[in-house]
């Protein structure tokens, strides 16, 4: 564990090194859990966006896209229950005046007994090799059992205590189980309580009377209240769905982890409108599908797996999250829920307003069921750097970082260099950037040596690099040089663009998905 902090503290470094990712508001000491994105890290983003914006929009013709207001009339967190319900269970620790959620505290706890179910079960694969039978082992070694055995009762304990909103209860667990702060490494906790993650201000003077609103916590909602305006407009059938990317916030006390859970973020959410009864069959569907999705990028199928819920939310019958392995655990990166029709229903009581939707093969009107898919962009960019950071030893015993992107979302695909600043090097280079640039993110760099260049680019995760060298100017050939796998080879400069389009493409991606 303390290697693998030891690795995520280096990615936060190289982030904020290699304009990925700065402290917001830094030369004022920072704001906590907010972050601004830089260069690199905007153009990682932006393409990460892209990547889902055109796999939702281009690959499914029943899919169209919106971009709803942050502002929104207060009523509509009423009738989605986020007045009354959106809270967090914390707790305090009286020595360290440090807080913390209590459900974080417990899931932890759980965590470090898996853990040692898994140290036992390594150490037997070490110790029996080959003939290790993992499934056996697991079902009859005494110290695993005992080990699940402890894990499954405490976690019947907490989801109890979660789904009955049980305080006391989870407080009683923190003490049974011995779980000090981390800061103080004592046990002396207060009572725990709810806290809203929802941001107020106000809109309109005060003179006047103003009104109370929040900033939104989800982007959701703004897609319910729009659906039959959408549905109209765009004459869409049953089933059909709506694609949104948009900030969201949320006052989280507990904010850690780099930009793994923050106050501001941005969210990639798609409501999808069935009807009712089918709800079910399209939530498998858009289960396997968006496991595809993550798994196209091509940064390990196993570091993916499905977490079914045991506690629902309110509004949901069924709901999974896809987890990635990041340097600190298996962590949601995204979420599916079949949300039924609560939320369009609770609209159209709180509204006033009839928002069914007519069904011309049924002849009838109903309010339809949504399947919802949400990924945090910022969850996102923080698996996708994470899984690319490489240390790597050389030959020669040298060592390079590089950042194994995937091609299409670098936010440099190539980077031109003339060997010398002479000799009308610069010149030919420059003319293959103003060539390129009309397609491709191209980077011009001519400073320090071809190697420290290299370097350079293999640090923001630079596909491609493009040497630009005596024999150029004979022949009309370049020196093309892979991240990866490091491999140059001397191609023609008018097949650059075929050849660096064929590994960079987002079409790529979305081929593997249709």
């Amino acid at each position: 564990m303390a290697q693998q902090d030891d690795v995520f503290k280096k990615i936060v470094s190289h982030a904020k090194e290699y304009g990925f990712v700065f402290q917001s508001s830094e030369i004022y000491d920072g704001l906590s859990a907010v972050y601004d994105y830089g260069q690199n890290g905007v153009e990682l983003k932006n393409n990460i966006k892209r990547y889902w914006w055109e796999a939702m929009t281009l690959l499914h013709e029943n899919i169209v896209g919106i971009d709803s207001a942050i502002f929104m009339h207060p009523t509509i967190w009423k009738a989605s229950g986020h007045v009354d319900a959106f809270n967090d269970p914390l707790i305090d620790n009286r020595d360290s005046k440090k807080r913390y959620r209590a459900d974080v505290l417990i899931e932890e706890e759980i965590a470090k007994i898996d853990d040692k179910i898994e140290k036992e079960v390594a150490k037997a694969r070490k110790r029996f090799g080959d003939s290790f039978d993992e499934a056996l082992f697991r079902e009859t070694n005494p110290r695993v059992a005992e080990h699940r055995a402890t894990r499954d009762a405490l976690h019947e304990r907490f989801s109890r205590a979660m789904n009955e909103n049980n305080l006391e209860e989870l407080r009683q667990i923190i003490i049974d189980r011995e779980i000090v702060c981390p800061i103080s490494g004592t046990r002396n906790w207060t009572d725990v309580r709810q806290f809203n993650l929802m941001f107020k201000t106000e809109m309109g003077s005060t003179a006047d009377g103003a009104m109370t609103v929040y900033l939104r916590p989800e982007t959701a909602q703004g897609i319910f209240v729009n659906y039959l305006n959408v549905q109209k407009t765009g004459r869409m059938r049953l089933p059909f769905g709506i694609a949104q990317i948009g900030k969201a916030f949320r006052n989280e006390i507990v904010a850690r982890q780099f930009i793994f859970r923050m106050r501001e973020f941005e969210q990639m959410e798609m409501q999808f409108f069935v009807r009712p009864g089918e709800e079910l069959k399209w939530f498998n569907q858009w289960k396997e599908w968006r496991l595809n999705w993550h798994k196209a990028l091509g940064l390990g199928d196993d570091k993916y797996r499905y977490h079914d819920h045991e506690k629902l939310a309110h509004y949901a019958n069924a709901a999974t999250d896809i987890e990635f392995q990041m340097p600190f655990g298996f962590k949601e990166v995204e979420g599916i829920h079949s949300r039924t029709n609560f939320d369009l229903s609770q609209h159209e009581k709180y509204s006033g307003k009839n928002i069914k939707y007519f069904d011309p093969e049924l002849n009838e009107s109903y309010v339809p069921y949504v399947i919802e898919t949400s990924i945090g962009v910022d969850r996102m960019f923080l698996s996708v750097l994470c899984s690319s950071y490489e240390e790597q030893k050389l030959d020669g015993g040298d060592t390079r970082v590089v950042l194994h992107l995937p091609a299409a979302l670098a936010p440099v695909k190539c980077a031109v260099m003339p060997l010398v600043k002479k000799d009308g090097l610069p010149d030919k280079a420059r003319e293959i950037v103003n060539d390129l640039k009309f397609d491709f993110a191209t980077r011009y760099d001519e400073k320090d040596s071809i190697g420290k260049r290299y370097r350079r680019q293999d640090s923001i995760g630079t596909p491609f690099c493009i040497t630009v060298d005596h024999q150029t100017l004979e022949d009309d050939t370049v020196t093309l040089r892979e991240r990866d796998s490091m491999e140059q080879t001397r191609v023609p400069v008018s097949k650059l663009h075929e050849l660096i389009h064929s590994k960079v493409s987002l079409n790529s991606l979305l081929r593997k998905l249709s």
